[in-house]
C-alpha cells in the first residue's frame, strides 16, 4: 500500500528524475554552444531612457523624428503616402525575386539622378532587400564571392552593424582615418593617406552623408578627392546611403558623392535604405 508520505517522495522523486533528463538533454543539445549576442548599444539607450522617471529626459538613441512630448513624429508626406498606398487597393502580388520593379525604379532614380548615364545605359543590376541592413548583407556577400579582395574598410568609427554584418559574410573587416574628436570634425587627411595605402583593388565602405554615428560627412570638394585617392588604388567603393535627404534636407545635395563617384567612372555598391527618410 502506498501512503500519502509515499505518493509525495515519489512524486518528487519523479520531478527531480525529470529535471535531471531535461538538463541533461539541454547540455547535449546540438545548440548547446550557441551564446546569446551582445546587446545593442543603442537600443540600449532606448531601453535606460523608458526606465528613467525624470521628467525632462530626452531619447538621444535610436535616430527618428520626435514631437515636444518625445512621442514618433510622422511627417505629413509620409502620412499622405501611406494614404495613397491604401487607397490603391493593390493585389498584393508576389514581388518577384528582385522585388518590385516599379519601386527598385524609383528608388535608382533617387539616388543617381534623371540623368544618370549609368541608369540609362542599363548598368545597374537592382534587387530589394529587407532595409539596409539586408542590403548590406547581400553586398558583402556578393563581395565576398566574387571580388578579388576579401577585405572590406569602413572608417573609424562606423555603424557597429557594418563589422558584424561584413564579417558573418566571410570578409575580413579593417579600418581607416576618419573622425577627429580633437577638432570634432573629419580627419581629411588621414582618411585620404589610409585610402591610399590600402592593397590595390580592396573594398572601401562610404556613408553616402549623414555618417552615423558621428554625423560628420566631408565636403564636396573633400569628396572629389576621396575619389580620386580611390581610384588612384583602383578599389572598389561600396555606398551605405541610409538618410538621404537627412543631412541636409535635399536628396538630391544628399545624393551628390554616389553621382560624383559614378560620373568620375567609378563602379559602386550602394546598399540604399528608406527605413528613415520614407518612414519617420
Amino acid at each position: 500500500m502506498i501512503t500519502s508520505a509515499s505518493r509525495t517522495a515519489l512524486r518528487r522523486s519523479i520531478a527531480q528524475t525529470a529535471t535531471i533528463r531535461v538538463e541533461g538533454l539541454r547540455a547535449s543539445s546540438a545548440w548547446a554552444h550557441v551564446q546569446q549576442g551582445p546587446p545593442d548599444a543603442i537600443l540600449g539607450i532606448t531601453e535606460a531612457f523608458k526606465a528613467d522617471k525624470h521628467p525632462e529626459k530626452i531619447n538621444l538613441g535610436v535616430g527618428a523624428y520626435r514631437d515636444d512630448k518625445g512621442k514618433p513624429y510622422v511627417l505629413p508626406s509620409v502620412r499622405s503616402a501611406e494614404s495613397k498606398v491604401v487607397q490603391s487597393n493593390l493585389d498584393k502580388e508576389y514581388a518577384g525575386i528582385t522585388g518590385v520593379p516599379d519601386f527598385t525604379k524609383a528608388a535608382a532614380l533617387l539616388a543617381y539622378g534623371p540623368d544618370s548615364a549609368a541608369i540609362s545605359e542599363g548598368r545597374v543590376a537592382i534587387t530589394q532587400s529587407i532595409s539596409g541592413t539586408g542590403a548590406l548583407r547581400i553586398g558583402g556577400a556578393f563581395f565576398q564571392r566574387f571580388w578579388p579582395s576579401k577585405a572590406i574598410y569602413i572608417p573609424t568609427p562606423s555603424w557597429a552593424n557594418h563589422k558584424a554584418v561584413f564579417s558573418d559574410c566571410g570578409l575580413e573587416v579593417k579600418q581607416y582615418r576618419y573622425y577627429n574628436k580633437d577638432t570634432i570634425g573629419l580627419d581629411f587627411d588621414g582618411m585620404v593617406e589610409d585610402i591610399k595605402n590600402m592593397p590595390k583593388g580592396s573594398v572601401v565602405l562610404l556613408h553616402a552623408c549623414a555618417h552615423n554615428p558621428t554625423g560628420v560627412d566631408p565636403t564636396e570638394e573633400q569628396w572629389r578627392a576621396i575619389s580620386d585617392a580611390v581610384k588612384q588604388g583602383g578599389h572598389y567603393p561600396f555606398f551605405d546611403m541610409a538618410y538621404q535627404g537627412f543631412a541636409s534636407g535635399d536628396t538630391n545635395k544628399d545624393a551628390f558623392a554616389v553621382r560624383h563617384f559614378i560620373k568620375e567612372g567609378h563602379g559602386i555598391a550602394l546598399s540604399q535604405s528608406f527605413a528613415k527618410n520614407m518612414v519617420r
